[in-house]
């Protein structure tokens, strides 16, 4: 059934098969990914819109005091505890990593404020490196609808959708989940007429 389901969605959400984050390097992918937790793509993007044209390297960040980022940050959730962890992130890749942004889930998760789901963001949307599936809130709505998963547990998840999905489908799973996600299948709403999946989702209110 996932092989359907991706080739469904793959025709509905060609376009959107890529992250709606503002980035020009692996570290502003870094840094905006850290920010998106809990926020609107979007709402990070004006944020970062100033930040990456005032901030341009990670010199810049690791030299800062963490409060100073907060006139760009502020905007977001949890605002001061991402500061920090950018900051920190910057002065350990400077001094592990010899200034580049680690292109390995080891390396990447070893960075203070980052997990599996933000090292999976970077690895495939800048490194073009499918190691596994990063797990958000919309993949989690979206896979229990669709009967793939019953956990809400988003690292349980993606050790169950790497078992059922081709490697080289693992970057793309991702966005278009959230594709389907933030179009009609909501947290709060399923709009079930209007999904290219209403005929196959077992969740589906649409007549079979």
């Amino acid at each position: 059934m996932m092989k359907e389901v991706l080739s469904l969605l793959k025709r509905r959400y060609k376009g959107q098969m890529k992250s709606s984050l503002g980035f020009s390097n692996a570290w502003e992918l870094l840094a905006a990914t850290m920010l998106s937790a809990q926020a609107q793509d979007s709402q990070v993007n004006v944020v970062t819109k100033r930040m990456f044209n005032e901030l341009k390297s990670i010199d810049d960040y690791a030299a800062m005091a963490p409060a100073k980022l907060y006139k760009y940050t502020r905007s977001i959730g949890l605002y001061r505890n991402k500061s920090k962890n950018i900051v920190l992130a910057a002065r350990k890749i400077k001094s592990d990593f010899g200034g580049k942004v680690p292109d390995t889930i080891e390396g990447l998760t070893s960075l203070p404020g980052v997990g599996r789901k933000t090292a999976n963001v970077v690895l495939y949307n800048w490194f073009g490196k499918n190691f596994g599936i990063a797990i958000d809130t919309h993949c989690i709505t979206v896979l229990n609808r669709l009967g793939f998963t019953k956990s809400k547990d988003a690292k349980k998840i993606e050790e169950e959708m790497i078992k059922i999905t081709e490697r080289k489908d693992w970057g793309d799973f991702t966005h278009l989940m959230i594709a389907l996600g933030r179009d009609v299948c909501t947290a709060r709403l399923a709009r079930c007429e209007g999904c290219v999946l209403n005929k196959i989702c077992p969740s589906s209110t649409v007549r079979k």
